[in-house]
């Protein structure tokens, strides 16, 4: 691998910038011309051949915040205005060092040419014990390099030299070995800052490299699960496995590999000190030696989408219904994948009589874990909470033994078209993740493939049923026949009877699809009224 980068246009003109502000003040009084670094991701990125929007600018001198008020002052002078535009510098926002939220030191973000850019200066950290929020101090490049989390990642791009610079000895020799590495002892790397070792499972997982086994050792070690339980915010986490989890469309093109990072939490045996809190007595600990069944058969169904899959009919039927081409599809899919384990936990019940859901088991662990937002938390809620209909039902489809030659002829039931669509609208908007989520649950019970192949089986035969039935959108089914319509037609004022009426226009509509005029609905309520203790 060569040690030299090809910059955009944009690059270039960013980088004559700096080392023109670098030259400027170095003629200051009082000022000593500062070197100009590119430092971390970008330079890894554009040695990879990806373009990075995002530049971390090291500076060996002075603060970030010196630096950019001191750039603002040199294009204020006559010779940069005839330069550079006028706006090339847009304004400075000043990070405040706080540790708790893993700032240790304060930085300047801007953005100078529609590139995002940090600029803060070269640093060394000192740990103390018990805590992961070091003591900063200006520092060298070799130093700064060093208190990287990763070789890979503490490459700098020396602007004066236009060359590469790999202080650690061994960051271009990682790259091409595809392997993340601490540059220091692994051990006391962990212990210092506990995240790292997140850090190190996403950077493996986006970039699709191998964690180097003395490092993996060093994860596996009963003080960094401790350290990892007791020196970082549950937030932190949460930030870290979103990162894991999200990319463009999985992870068939480029971005993050979800399905790495979670056999990573797996093998290296921490999923309950990353996704529950192992210092709350409410959040035990589970049981996740099926696990891997259940993320390998989501990473298997986001294969079946890409161009020349060569996967089963059933796992391409199940991946263009469920996963469609939504990314947050599947972002959703492998959020709840994370919490597969807890399927079969009972729920807690409460101390006291109350009229207050208690959140399942698994969203609990998710809010507490990760910190998850209340979308997720509700997401994982509804998914445990329609598990076993989703089951029923699925299974009553591959039971039935109804031949028909119309879909819209089907048997009063769980199976009718306007069965399976009200339970559908009652599973609500992300019903596709609800069934994504029994399936990958039914899929981590199983023991030999043939049973994992009955279960695809049996999800494509219902989903492909659903589509058959004109049903995949019915969450979305505007219904025809309104309230007031039918406290009109029954002559009485709005009351408890309402919901049941409504259910009943609604089932009407579905086993009439072709109807647009709320007469026949209205006139299915009326019939039944006596079902709604109407007289």
């Amino acid at each position: 691998m060569g040690k030299t980068i090809t910059l955009t246009e944009q690059e270039t003109t960013l980088r004559q910038l700096l080392l023109d502000t670098s030259d400027y003040i170095g003629t200051l009084e009082g000022c000593t011309k500062p070197e100009i670094r590119i430092t971390g991701g970008w330079v890894r990125d554009k040695l990879l051949g990806t373009q990075s929007m995002d530049i971390d600018i090291g500076i060996d001198t002075m603060t970030g915040f010196r630096f950019g008020n001191l750039m603002k002052q040199y294009l204020a002078q006559p010779e940069s205005q005839s330069k550079y535009k006028k706006d090339v510098l847009g304004g400075l926002a000043k990070i405040e060092a706080n540790p708790e939220k893993s700032k240790h030191l304060e930085t300047v973000t801007t953005r100078i040419l529609g590139l995002d850019i940090d600029l803060v200066n070269l640093r060394k950290e000192t740990y103390v014990k018990d805590s992961r929020n070091p003591t900063m101090e200006f520092g060298t490049p070799e130093e700064d390099a060093l208190r990287r989390d990763a070789t890979v990642n503490a490459l700098f791009y020396n602007l004066s030299t236009s060359k590469v610079e790999d202080f650690t000895g061994r960051g271009l020799e990682d790259m091409e070995r595809k392997v993340i590495k601490t540059p220091l002892a692994p051990l006391q790397t962990f212990k210092d800052d506990p995240l790292r070792v997140l850090r190190a499972i996403r950077f493996a997982s986006r970039l699709d490299y191998q964690i180097a086994p003395e490092d993996e050792a060093a994860m596996r070690d009963a003080s960094i699960k401790d350290a990892l339980k007791l020196k970082i915010s549950r937030e932190r986490i949460g930030v870290e496995v979103t990162k894991m989890l999200k990319g463009k469309s999985a992870f068939l093109t480029s971005g993050p590999h979800p399905h790495i990072a979670l056999s990573l939490i797996d093998r290296l045996g921490l999923y309950n000190e990353v996704f529950t809190d192992p210092i709350n007595p409410e959040c035990k600990a589970v049981e996740t030696d099926r696990w891997l069944r259940a993320y390998n058969q989501l990473f298997d169904l986001t294969k079946a989408k890409s161009a020349g899959s060569e996967s089963s009919g059933a796992m391409q039927i199940i991946a263009s219904i469920l996963l469609r081409n939504s990314a947050d599809d599947i972002f959703l899919a492998w959020v709840l994948t994370c919490f597969v384990p807890w399927a079969k936990e009972t729920p807690k019940l409460p101390k006291k009589p109350t009229s207050k859901k208690l959140p399942s088991p698994g969203s609990f662990a998710a809010r507490e874990g990760i910190k998850a937002d209340n979308k997720i938390c509700k997401l994982v809620d509804d998914a445990v909470a329609h598990l076993q209909e989703i089951i029923v039902i699925k299974d009553a489809v591959n039971n039935d033994d109804l031949q028909t030659t119309s879909p819209l002829k089907r048997k009063q039931g769980a199976t009718s078209r306007e069965g399976q669509g009200q339970a559908i609208r009652a599973w609500g908007s992300h019903w596709r993740s609800s069934v994504m989520y029994a399936l990958l649950a039914q899929v981590a019970e199983t023991k030999t493939p043939t049973e994992c192949q009955k279960i695809l089986n049996d999800y494509a035969t219902w989903l492909s049923d659903l589509k058959s039935l004109n049903l995949l959108d019915v969450d979305q089914l505007k219904p025809i026949v309104n309230g007031n319509d039918l406290a009109e037609a029954l002559g009485t004022k709005n009351g408890p009877w309402m919901k049941k009426a409504l259910d009943i226009a609604m089932e009407w509509q579905l086993r009439n699809p072709e109807e647009t005029d709320a007469a026949g609905g209205i006139a299915e309520v009326v019939e039944r009224k006596k079902e709604l203790g109407i007289t």
